[in-house]
C-alpha cells in the first residue's frame, strides 16, 4: 500500500476490518476516538515540542510516522462509526475555507490587520463574542 495507489475506502475498510476482527466495534464511541484522536495528536506534538521546526534533522521520523498513523487511523474509526464520507467532507471543507480565506487576502503572509478587518466585513457577530469571553480584539 501506498499514497499513490491507496483510496481512502481501502484505508477505512482496513481499520474496520482490524476492529471487527478484534469484537472492538462495542466499545467504539464517537466521544472515545474524538478523546483518543486528541490524545495522540497530543503525543504527536510532544515529539516535536522542543524543536525549532527549521530542521528537519531534529525530528524523529520513525515516531512522527506512527503517532501521526494513529491519529488517523482514530480519524477513519470515526468516519467509519458516523458513518462520514470523508472525501466528501474534506472537499467541502476545503471550499469553504477557500471562501473564508480568500487568496487575494491571504496570500503568502499573515497580516492581523488585513485579517481583523476580513472578520469583521465577513463575522460581525465575532467581534461580540470576543467581548462576551473577556477578549478584547483591537483592529
Amino acid at each position: 500500500m501506498s499514497d499513490i495507489t491507496t483510496n481512502i475506502q481501502q484505508l477505512k475498510d482496513l481499520v474496520a476490518a482490524f476492529v471487527e476482527e478484534r469484537s472492538w466495534n462495542q466499545f467504539i464511541r464517537p466521544k472515545n476516538l474524538s478523546m483518543s484522536i486528541a490524545i495522540e495528536a497530543a503525543e504527536l506534538m510532544e515529539l516535536l515540542q522542543w524543536t525549532d521546526g527549521t530542521d528537519t534533522a531534529d525530528i524523529p521520523d520513525e515516531r512522527v510516522r506512527e503517532e501521526l498513523a494513529d491519529v488517523v487511523i482514530y480519524c477513519l474509526s470515526l468516519a467509519n462509526s458516523t458513518g462520514i464520507d470523508l472525501s466528501t467532507a474534506i472537499r467541502e471543507k476545503v471550499v469553504a475555507n477557500a471562501k473564508k480565506y480568500p487568496v487575494n487576502r491571504y496570500m503568502g503572509d499573515i497580516n492581523i490587520n488585513k485579517t481583523c478587518h476580513y472578520m469583521q466585513e465577513t463575522r460581525p457577530d465575532l467581534k461580540k463574542m470576543f467581548y462576551v469571553f473577556r477578549f478584547h480584539v483591537v483592529c
